[in-house]
């Protein structure tokens, strides 16, 4: 009985898929948001990287609620983990040369490369997420090759407010410049394929960058203190 229940169910969900995607008016006249991204997207956002101009502008809101859930995630962890009895600290077992020589040379490098790809997330492939990625994975690198070593709890927790406050006070700012919607555009957009250019987007970026570097850090420092 449940096989033949399940069988009609998935035959049901298969029915209302293809119903669906039957109706969607792909390749037409009627879906022209993707070619208004597109055609309109670098002269109405001044980013020359077109899912930047989509991310950070069009759905900026959307991006809002991605790095609350990050940020929920993190508080959660956190929490989970403080409720855990806590372990006897073991002598750490030091790391080898190679670990050892990276930490100490390679860490400022990756954050800089992880700087650069937030920065430039407006130009380039990229943005915060992925350069706070990049920011967080020098941190892996610390705790693997010079143990003992942590993040300033305090410090990353303020990294990661003032990332998200700045984040809402522009989108604020905008809805009070502008009057129409949260997240307006409304700095100069500057000059094509310019550092400068794009409006809001640049700032937008920078403060997700350092929120989801700092929140992934500290995901990582809790973990890592969890496993020793």
């Amino acid at each position: 009985m449940r096989s033949i229940i399940s069988i009609l169910l998935l035959a049901f969900i298969a029915w209302g898929i293809v119903t669906v995607i039957g109706e969607i008016p792909f390749g037409t006249e009627k879906s022209r948001v993707g070619g208004h991204y597109v055609d309109q997207g670098r002269e109405e956002t001044g980013a020359s990287n077109i899912v930047t101009s989509v991310v950070l502008n069009y759905r900026g809101f959307d991006t809002l609620g991605e790095v609350t859930v990050l940020f929920v995630a993190a508080i959660g962890l956190g929490a989970a983990l403080a409720t855990r009895r806590k372990k006897e600290k073991r002598e750490i077992e030091p790391a080898s040369l190679v670990l050892y020589t990276g930490c100490r040379f390679l860490f400022p490098l990756i954050l800089l490369f992880g700087g650069y790809i937030f920065i430039h997330g407006h130009l380039t492939p990229g943005g915060g997420f992925q350069g706070g990625a990049i920011v967080a994975s020098a941190f892996i690198l610390v705790y693997l090759g010079c143990r003992g070593r942590r993040i300033s709890e305090t410090v990353s927790k303020t990294i990661e407010s003032l990332g998200g406050l700045v984040f809402v006070v522009v989108g604020l700012v905008g809805l009070a410049v502008g009057g129409h919607y949260f997240l307006l555009n409304f700095l100069p957009k500057g000059e094509l394929n310019t550092l400068f250019s794009a409006g809001i987007i640049p700032i937008l970026y920078i403060a997700i960058g350092f929120k989801v570097g700092s929140e992934l850090a500290g995901v990582i420092d809790h973990l890592m203190e969890e496993s020793e």
